[in-house]
């Protein structure tokens, strides 16, 4: 839908400025004590029909009270009908229709402004901060937060809680403005006044680990929708797999809430048209369309019908055409949502950012700085709010609370109905306890990873992935995952369990199409709804890089997921530098909580893989992991448990001359050289993980790399960090060249001569970068 004109936006200024109880005169009569819409306008691209502020897409009828509605496949139910998926779930919720708490007009008002001042008093008080979000927002969050999710103050991890994404992260006192008004522990008002301020529970942007109740780690904009298409999925497999007839122990709905910058961003194109192709119908996003970035109004660079793109994607697209005063028009466009099982929902709610603030409200000053107090108290005025700063009138905590009650209510309910479910289905009981509720690995579970001696044949390490990740796909059944199109090549496809897809959601096998970053995102989300599930996510070494982001706010949130890559080195040959992954692995290092494991042969690939899956399980960090296309040689010492002390020696002869340091396809390198040092004693170090090396104690690591003693690393890749641990580098500080692998590797001078000629000039002295790839440049 296009932007609003000018005209438009200035008549919606006047009704601002009129005040407060002209405002609400303007919305219109009032039916069963709620306030119900204004008339609408004709929308030049849209089919509507007025409805309580509520626009059905083009295409659609507008849902009357008692009627369903139809749209291209997705069936939106009358409000009473139970919602079922693909005929095997039974819905744990009477009825479709949102629950709306019966208070009054007054109560409702004031329950949306006090979402509002909390916004704009914390963030007055810290004098940073993003008011304008949470004061559109707000009628969206008490129909959330007071009517419709269910979820429990008192217990945050509550397995089938409803899950909540704010996307647009910047306007983060939304969020905590619910949480303590719900009643959540985490979120006291001493807390809000905290702001921003150093060791408090509200961050400038969400954090999960940070705050009880926030379910994702949010901030760059449309990474948290991505999260959301991820939880949803992770609730689809969860209720496939464990949802039984009138049991359904899975059976939430995941909302998020995105703006403007989210709807630009990349990723969500990506992960919002993987949802649309899954048919994740308990997904609801509310698209706060305002109109307004940084730089202004989105007409300067933002003009895309965004309901048409998401229509497209496979979504069901619902239009309330003011979210400012209307909360009928919201109520019933989630009743909608909520019918509708077969496709996700986008909800585009028109909003004005700042609502309420006669002079910066519809304008990029609200966005990212504080009203100030003039204004604040301006808005106050305009808005009729008569409470002072930080003051919250008694029916609206017990207007929020009383529906956290009810949600701790529907937990007793699921608790009973868990035991009854024990004892009818006591085998998958048994996994659902295991998995989701202890979230525990079965014992000795790594006895199923592969293992190998020196004589064994050696093949490539991302060959050595795929049998790892295969016998642990028989062993766990919480594994789950898949490649961005690239499983023949990554070698990442289970082969005991189908695929995830739409009417086959307990399949394992995850289709992420050529979605690099939304994939991240959404494997991310899957750890970080805690019910146990290990995710995976796959692609070339070098493609790594189009999910970064992803791959760090993993680290940052804890996410337990594993990223599976290949191709790692120039070794790739002939695809050329394009595809010769050079800074990527030391990028990644730099990364705080990433472990970065290259691996050298069959048991360092089954050790990187043990470590990665139990930190996956104790939901502390992630593990990226880069195998090899070339066949390398299973090596001497090499085990499990070396491998998880992320270095060990290969070769470690008494009292040596000079020790050489590889890590992957350059370990077997590093051993060959020490051969041909037939008048040195070299010691040969296998370093597949500097990060799980540096947690050793102090003994330890003077065992592996001895004081005094010449040591040089080996690795295709640049020498940046690696004065951590040697005197001199063997690297490549250049990009590499399009050639058959093993032609490459020679000419950047990865090759028994080189390394044997840079040890000796370590040996009389020289230091630091002694082979940098300039001598393979043509």
């Amino acid at each position: 839908m296009p932007s609003m004109s000018k005209e438009s936006r200035r008549t919606q200024r006047v009704v601002l400025a009129a005040g407060a109880s002209a405002a609400v005169a303007a919305v219109g009569s009032t039916a069963n004590g709620f306030v119900t819409g204004p008339a609408l306008r004709t929308l030049p691209t849209q089919t509507t029909t007025q409805q309580s502020g509520y626009v059905a897409s083009a295409g659609e009828a507008a849902p009357q009270s008692n009627s369903a509605l139809l749209s291209g496949g997705c069936f939106a139910l009358a409000a009473s009908a139970v919602a079922v998926r693909s005929g095997a779930r039974k819905a744990r919720r009477s009825a479709v229709a949102t629950r709306a708490t019966a208070v009054s007009t007054e109560t409702a008002t004031d329950c949306i402004n006090a979402i509002r001042f909390l916004a704009v008093d914390a963030i007055n008080k810290s004098n940073s901060g993003h008011p304008g979000a949470p004061m559109g927002q707000a009628p969206i969050g008490f129909c959330l937060f007071a009517e419709t999710m269910d979820f429990n103050p008192a217990n945050p991890d509550w397995i089938n809680r409803d899950r909540f994404v704010l996307s647009s992260g910047h306007g983060c006192m939304f969020q905590y403005s619910v949480l303590h008004l719900t009643g959540y522990k985490s979120v006291s008002m001493d807390d809000i006044k905290q702001f921003r301020q150093w060791g408090s529970k509200t961050p400038g942007h969400p954090e999960n680990f940070e705050t009880a109740g926030i379910e994702v780690t949010t901030g760059p904009l449309g990474m948290g929708v991505s999260n959301a298409v991820g939880l949803a999925a992770a609730e689809a497999h969860n209720a496939a797999v464990y949802n039984k007839p009138g049991m359904p122990l899975i059976d939430h709905y995941t909302y998020c809430i995105m703006g403007d910058g989210c709807c630009q961003e990349g990723i969500s194109h990506e992960s919002c048209a993987y949802a649309g192709h899954l048919g994740l119908g308990k997904l609801i996003v509310f698209y706060d369309d305002n109109g307004i970035t940084i730089d202004g109004h989105t007409e300067l660079s933002f003009t895309e019908d965004v309901g048409k793109r998401y229509e497209a994607y496979g979504w069901q697209v619902l239009t309330v055409t003011d979210g400012n005063t209307d909360v009928d028009a919201i109520r019933q466009a989630i009743t909608d949502a909520k019918a509708c099982t077969d496709k996700p929902t986008l909800i585009k709610v028109k909003t004005v950012i700042g609502y309420g603030s006669p002079n910066k409200a519809d304008s990029h000053d609200a966005h990212g700085a504080p009203l100030g107090k003039d204004e604040g108290q301006a808005t106050r005025d305009q808005l009729g709010w008569k409470y002072g700063e930080f003051e919250v009138p008694d029916h609206v905590y017990e207007t929020y609370r009383a529906h956290g009650a009810r949600g701790a209510k529907k937990e007793e309910e699921w608790n009973k109905m868990w035991g009854e479910y024990k004892k009818a289905h006591p085998e998958l009981a048994e996994q659902f306890q295991r998995i989701v509720v202890d979230k525990k690995l079965p014992a000795n579970w790594s006895d199923c990873l592969p293992k190998a001696t020196p004589e064994t044949a050696g093949k490539a390490t991302r060959l050595h992935s795929q049998d790892c990740l295969n016998a642990i796909a028989n062993t766990l059944p919480e594994l789950i995952g898949g490649s961005a199109d690239l499983a023949p090549s990554n070698m990442t496809l289970m082969k005991c369990t189908g695929d995830f897809l739409k009417g086959t959601y307990d399949g394992r096998n995850m289709r992420f199409g050529i979605r690099e970053f939304g994939m991240g995102a959404v494997a991310n989300a899957i750890s970080l709804d805690r019910t146990g599930l290990v995710p995976y996510c796959a692609t070339f070494t070098i493609f790594s890089d189009y999910m970064r982001n992803a791959i760090r706010v993993a680290a940052l949130a804890k996410a337990g997921t594993i990223f599976v890559t290949t191709h790692d080195s120039i070794a790739v040959g002939e695809d050329g530098p394009t595809h010769q992954p050079i800074e990527t692995i030391p990028s990644l290092r730099m990364i705080p909580d990433l472990l970065v494991m290259r691996p050298a042969d069959c048991n360092e690939s089954s050790g990187a893989y043990k470590v990665a899956v139990e930190l996956s399980k104790n939901e502390s960090r992630p593990t990226f992991m880069a195998f090899t296309r070339q066949a390398l040689p299973n090596l001497p010492n090499s085990s499990i448990e070396n491998t998880e002390k992320g270095a060990y020696a290969v070769l470690d002869p008494a009292d040596p001359d000079i020790v050489l340091i590889g890590t992957g396809s350059e370990v077997s390198v590093c051993w060959e050289a020490a051969k041909e040092m037939k008048d040195k004693k070299v010691k040969v170090v296998s370093m597949p993980c500097w990060e799980l090396f540096r947690a050793q104690p102090q003994s330890y690591k003077d065992q592996i790399l001895p004081k005094g003693v010449p040591t040089m690393s080996v690795e295709a890749a640049v020498t940046m960090g690696w004065g951590e641990w040697s005197d001199a580098h063997v690297g490549i500080n250049c990009f590499g060249a399009s050639a058959p692998g093993n032609t490459c590797m020679d000419k950047f001078g990865f090759n028994v001569p080189n390394v044997v000629s840079c040890a000796n000039r370590l040996l009389k002295g020289e230091k630091g970068v002694l082979s940098d790839g300039s001598q393979g440049k043509h």
